[in-house]
């Protein structure tokens, strides 16, 4: 059963290690963060002269990366942490990116949008965090237009025996690390929720259930993340 926090707790926490997130992130993937945020974007196909939202953010490298593939496109990108939002702000400024990509506080389960305002959106290790997935889900299918498609990275547990032992071990380091760098308890809970989101096969289900077409999974990095992608 997923352990998740409430939401405003949610927000607070992420807010408070904001200011050393992508430094955790880059230390706590070995590096590996940006390409699988690379291949997800790949997976998007994002194209010039269309509009996406990045749901959850964060500091805003999804939705920059994004306009690096698709330098014609517009990203609007959504998170809960204000912290977090001025940041990636502060990014696209300094990559004079602004006039492309506007970040906005919002709630991926209640999406601010009009029907049908999207050719895609991608969310990055935020499903994990979401406590209503259906719900969430049916925004997302709400806001894009037909034929669109939704982009999901998000940590998993490896499937094979000796990458999970391994994965195990070293998930008993993360919390070290966030206590060395930041706040213990906010990586304590992401090995929590690693440990506890739905296996792959259980996403595929539910995106399926949710009224998406040609839901399906790839694993990266032995599964370590996985990509969910699915179609309007």
């Amino acid at each position: 059963m997923d352990t998740l926090i409430p939401p405003e707790e949610n927000r607070r926490m992420f807010d408070l290690v904001a200011r050393r997130y992508d430094l955790l992130n880059t230390l706590l993937s070995l590096g590996l963060a940006r390409r699988w945020r690379r291949k997800a974007v790949e997976i998007l196909a994002p194209q010039n002269d269309q509009r996406y939202l990045d749901a959850g953010c964060g500091t805003g490298d999804v939705a920059l990366e994004l306009l690096r593939q698709a330098p014609g496109a517009a990203v609007v990108g959504l998170d809960p942490a204000l912290a977090m939002l001025d940041l990636a702000a502060a990014k696209a400024a300094r990559s004079d990116l602004s006039d492309r990509a506007v970040f906005q506080p919002g709630d991926i389960t209640a999406l601010d949008f009009p029907d049908c305002s999207f050719a895609g959106v991608i969310t990055a290790f935020c499903f994990r965090n979401v406590a209503d997935r259906r719900k969430a889900l049916a925004e997302i299918n709400r806001v894009l237009t037909p034929g669109g498609r939704l982009v999901i990275l998000e940590l998993t547990v490896p499937s094979g025996r000796f990458l999970r032992c391994g994965h195990r071990v070293y998930s008993r380091l993360v919390p070290l690390l966030g206590c060395a760098f930041s706040r213990g308890s906010a990586y304590r809970y992401l090995v929590d929720s690693i440990q506890n989101f739905p296996r792959p096969p259980e996403i595929v289900a539910l995106l399926d259930q949710a009224g998406f077409r040609q839901p399906r999974h790839v694993p990266l990095t032995g599964g370590v993340v996985t990509v969910f992608v699915a179609e309007t």
